[in-house]
């Protein structure tokens, strides 16, 4: 069901959706449809310009990113969990290079807040998808680089996705307030997932990609199709879960 999900949603996404319009127009061109193909060739290029303008991508992440205000007056709590990203495991490369740029921003936002709470545990959680070594290893990998004690540390190897991530804090802290640290692209929907399953989370958003409504003059580019693809990605989950919660 997970890979089955992972691959529908993949095709749901800007540039496969752009593909599959000009697959549609070179179907046309080849019955010599001329006009047919013409109008699916003229959707698909609108279709990536207005996906890759920066003030179209914006305004889609928006009512993402700025749901949840950064946490800047940190509250006392035991627990900080850091929800799982991506990674690649090479040796050859420091650890900072072997996660990306999300799973970094997500750990220097719970960096930050346990450096302000001197009793406070880090839970780190995340599988490893075709990756030998789990998510929350290499996170843990870093911590222990940056002198973070290991009794401090809990990992959680096993979860695939939002919703097993939120399943297994669940069994972990029962009613107990933490603080949940993830992209602000992601929380609202980790967010929803987690109230749905009565956890006490207190967010606390990073890695903002929307930082303004962008300037109208400006050029497409392949970050802000990345953009549009990271709230196309949200806002599926986001009506997966309320699909699922109706029944």
């Amino acid at each position: 069901m997970f890979f089955l999900k992972k691959l529908i949603s993949g095709f749901l996404m800007p540039l496969p959706i752009a593909l599959i319009l000009l697959c549609i127009a070179l179907f046309f061109l080849h019955k010599k449809s001329y006009f047919k193909s013409k109008v699916f060739i003229s959707i698909s290029l609108l279709w990536l310009f207005l996906f890759s303008y920066s003030p179209i991508a914006n305004r889609l992440l928006f009512p993402l990113e700025y749901s949840y205000k950064a946490l800047k007056t940190i509250p006392q709590v035991n627990y900080i969990v850091v929800l799982g990203s991506g990674h690649k495991t090479n040796e050859h490369l420091s650890i900072t290079s072997q996660l990306n740029t999300t799973a970094l921003n997500r750990f220097i936002e719970a960096y930050r807040l346990y450096k302000n709470l001197p009793n406070a545990k880090l839970i780190f959680s995340g599988y490893g998808g075709k990756d030998k070594t789990s998510h929350a290893f290499m996170q843990e990998k870093l911590a222990l680089e940056l002198k973070i004690k290991k009794e401090d540390i809990i990992t959680i190897s096993k979860p695939k996705d939002t919703k097993e991530e939120a399943l297994a804090i669940k069994e972990l802290l029962k009613d107990e307030k933490f603080i949940l640290v993830t992209s602000a692209s992601h929380m609202k929907r980790a967010m929803l997932i987690f109230n749905n399953l009565n956890l006490n989370a207190i967010p606390a958003v990073t890695n903002h990609l929307a930082k303004d409504k962008a300037d109208f003059f400006s050029r497409p580019s392949g970050f802000n199709l990345y953009k549009s693809e990271v709230a196309f990605h949200e806002y599926i989950g986001i009506l997966w879960e309320k699909i699922k919660a109706s029944f």
